[in-house]
């Protein structure tokens, strides 16, 4: 395939990964593709609240975030926009020549549908990216964007894929999963100063009782583990909690850093939010890939892998509940030689299928078809 697209991306962020796990496929996807000879521009909303988060809340820590980023990914075009007087006139001007035009789901319905009201003036063709459960969870925010102007959707998992498709009447739906940008996400040989590590936001309850379960539990039940959770938006209460328990509680973790901290960890836990362990079980997010892709252990609270993404007890190991996650932790704490076997078959399995040059090439034969 020797056929170059003019891509236009909308995405919340590109800058900010602060409680905007989305940024991190997002980033290696818009990079694979420039490589492969494509034109690419990225745009993020002035004023988006991830990154205004990040700088009003990490203060130096997300000056150090930004530069980090812009030195990693250098190659990203990113435009930024201002709603307001002069918006209509910046659509027209950057959406002139696109072939497509690429909206992640997280973005202002205003926004959104400018953007496809100019479909037929400008010509491009128009892709919905949803990386979330919110069509599951509140179709009715969803139900916002002019839905029935996409040529398809792009949707993280054959669950969300069902709901649009089967849902909500979208003819043209595509699986189109996460993967890691192994770029950037790879093994690092560093001294193993931690047991244990959890590199997630507390989640709105959406997952408090799975983490009391699979992560304070088993840390309670062992003490003298050095246990270390990274994340944001924790409430007082929950690290009060973590404190407790005898975890250690460091706050926000760029995403860039991500694999060194992995590199010092022993293992590392996945406690998925509860929708995907239950109406869209087998949707790993973007946690899942980057952990394996970093050559780590990797212990899981319950999901079920029903698209045969992984080998599970091979790639990974789920836990069915938290006596045996606290087994299962001790057993591979005991064995260094397990706790390897495992982390060499989980990077293999991302090596072969979840990069994102695989799902950069997945997105133009979907180009391709939607074109033709």
């Amino acid at each position: 395939m020797n056929t170059k697209f003019k891509f236009r991306f909308f995405a919340h962020s590109w800058v900010s990964d602060w409680n905007h796990g989305n940024a991190h496929f997002l980033r290696g996807l818009a990079r694979e593709l420039t490589q492969m000879g494509h034109e690419v521009r990225c745009y993020e909303e002035l004023g988006a609240w991830s990154l205004t988060s990040l700088v009003n809340c990490e203060g130096t820590a997300a000056i150090s975030a930004i530069d980090d980023f812009r030195k990693a990914y250098p190659e990203l075009n990113i435009h930024f926009y201002q709603r307001g007087p002069s918006f209509e006139e910046f659509l027209d001007q950057e959406l002139k020549g696109a072939d497509f035009v690429i909206i992640h789901e997280w973005n202002d319905p205003e926004v959104v549908n400018a953007i496809l009201q100019r479909k037929q003036q400008e010509g491009f063709l128009a892709l919905l990216h949803d990386t979330h459960h919110r069509v599951y969870t509140s179709a009715h925010e969803i139900l916002k964007f002019h839905l029935h102007r996409f040529d398809g959707v792009l949707a993280f998992g054959e669950a969300i894929r069902r709901i649009y498709h089967d849902g909500l009447g979208i003819e043209r739906t595509w699986t189109f999963h996460e993967a890691a940008d192994v770029s950037v996400f790879k093994p690092q040989e560093r001294d193993q100063t931690t047991d244990v590590v959890w590199i997630g936001n507390w989640g709105d309850e959406e997952r408090t009782q799975e983490l009391m379960e699979y992560l304070v539990g088993p840390a309670a039940a062992s003490p003298g583990r050095k246990i270390v959770v990274h994340g944001v938006r924790y409430p007082e209460a929950a690290v009060k909690t973590l404190h407790k328990a005898g975890i250690d509680f460091r706050g926000y973790l760029p995403n860039l850093s991500v694999p060194a901290t992995y590199g010092q960890s022993r293992l590392a836990l996945h406690v998925p939010r509860r929708q995907y362990a239950n109406g869209l079980s087998g949707i790993p997010t973007i946690r899942v890939f980057e952990a394996l892709a970093c050559g780590i252990p990797l212990l899981c609270s319950p999901w079920n892998d029903i698209e045969h993404l992984f080998r599970p007890g091979e790639d990974y190991i789920v836990a069915a509940d938290g006596r045996q996650m606290a087994g299962e932790i001790d057993f591979l704490l005991r064995d260094q030689r397990a706790r390897r076997e495992m982390a060499a078959n989980g990077l293999e399995t991302i090596r072969k299928r979840h990069t994102c040059a695989h799902r950069a090439a997945q997105l133009i034969e979907i180009c391709e078809e939607v074109r033709g």
